[in-house]
């Protein structure tokens, strides 16, 4: 067991060396040779864990996603079991944007990666596109929790997918315009009340 572990934690430890070379130079500036530095360990150690680099490309985008999945999860855990779909809904939109400096950071290497599904040979859009599904699908259960029944599944399914579009949009402006970032909240009040409320 404890060389399990050891196994996981050397590749969290590549992994986040990973992040952190994105964050600074974007994908092209990961290679073996600037992960194996930034980490400490040889290139060698990097080839071990992540044969491609395509792997450890995708090793490190579930990274970043599991870490903002743990997150999401805590605020949800906070809200307590007396919360309604609105405040879900309100925990799960704040909880995609950027409003500190780890959750920033995130954002800026998910950018990275989204781009790359555009224009690089290492990344295809289906290769990132899982989780936004799954997030959309969690806002529109709670929509439906809302509306009852009755709601026509489709608009529910627009509406969440409308409300996850604008925060990604939102999220990506926080990264540039520090009024958009200053007003973030108020904004996502603001779609709630045209989504959630409508």
């Amino acid at each position: 067991m404890p060389r399990l572990a050891d196994h996981e934690e050397r590749r969290r430890s590549i992994t986040g060396a990973a992040r952190r070379v994105i964050a600074r130079g974007g994908l092209d500036a990961a290679t073996f040779q600037s992960v194996a530095a930034e980490a400490g360990v040889s290139v060698r150690s990097v080839q071990y864990y992540f044969g491609t680099k395509r792997e450890f490309l995708l090793a490190t985008h579930r990274a970043v996603v599991e870490d903002s999945g743990a997150r999401l999860h805590q605020a949800l855990a906070a809200l307590g079991p007396g919360a309604g779909p609105r405040d879900i809904i309100r925990t799960v939109l704040i909880g995609l944007l950027p409003l500190d400096e780890t959750s920033r950071q995130n954002a800026v290497i998910l950018g990275i990666f989204h781009a790359a599904t555009l224009t690089g040979p290492d990344l295809e859009s289906a290769d990132t596109a899982g989780t936004p599904r799954y997030i959309i699908d969690a806002v529109a259960a709670q929509l439906l929790q809302l509306r009852g029944p009755e709601a026509a599944e489709t608009t529910i399914r627009a509406d969440a997918e409308v409300a996850l579009l604008t925060i990604a949009g939102l999220a990506q402006g926080m990264l540039t315009d520090n009024d958009m970032a200053a007003r973030a909240t108020q904004l996502v009040d603001h779609l709630l009340d045209r989504v959630v409320d409508a």
